[in-house]
């Protein structure tokens, strides 16, 4: 029931007539480790968008410049509305008019493992952590691996829009190659890139 009023937002937005973005009526969960996601979705700004499972539903930001796997780079991350897990599966794109109109590719996808805890050293929920504003965690994508951390540092009061960063711990999967252009980035699903999905799809399509 929480996660079906998390994605009233998700749904207040879309006119899934027009959309072929998943409506995702129901929370629901992966089959093993929780799962996240990072999109690029050229739209009125051409960004990535990177999502987390928690709750049953895909906890999610834009980040302009997009995930690094470089511990030096502080990565803006813009909090969004909640997405359903088949948001996941969701590569296409979105209809002229439409919220966030544009092309979607998957550019990496994997499970993750939580490892944010409290101070005695005990696991906090990740939804918990984010709810208190820093959550740790560990990917295991196709082309992102290794620990992260997103940390709020501002929380969106008084007109201002919440922000956190988005950054790569140092340790020994580090590395400083940064991220590729989102222009010739392929996604990790079809291999294509931005303009070679728009130029085989004119309309809607998952």
């Amino acid at each position: 029931m929480a996660a079906t009023r998390a994605l009233a937002e998700y749904h207040r937005k879309r006119d899934f007539a027009k959309t072929g973005e998943p409506k995702g009526d129901r929370a629901g969960t992966s089959r093993d480790r929780p799962c996240f996601v990072v999109q690029i979705h050229d739209a009125s700004t051409l960004h990535f968008d990177f999502r987390l499972e928690a709750d049953g539903v895909l906890k999610s930001w834009s980040v302009p410049k997009g995930p690094s796997d470089d511990p030096h780079d502080k990565r803006l991350a813009v909090p969004t509305e909640d997405h359903p897990l088949a948001y996941r599966d969701f590569e296409g794109i979105i209809a002229e008019g439409e919220y966030g109109a544009g092309t979607v590719i998957i550019w990496d996808e994997g499970t993750y493992r939580n490892l944010t805890t409290d101070r005695h050293g005990e696991e906090v929920g990740l939804a918990d952590a984010l709810e208190k504003g820093h959550a740790s965690f560990r990917l295991d994508g196709s082309k992102l691996h290794g620990d992260y951390a997103l940390t709020r540092i501002r929380t969106g009061q008084a007109g201002d829009r919440a922000a956190w960063l988005l950054v790569k711990h140092d340790g020994k999967r580090a590395a400083a190659h940064g991220t590729p252009d989102p222009r010739r980035a392929r996604s990790v699903r079809s291999g294509r890139t931005l303009k070679q999905l728009a130029a085989e799809a004119p309309g809607d399509r998952t």
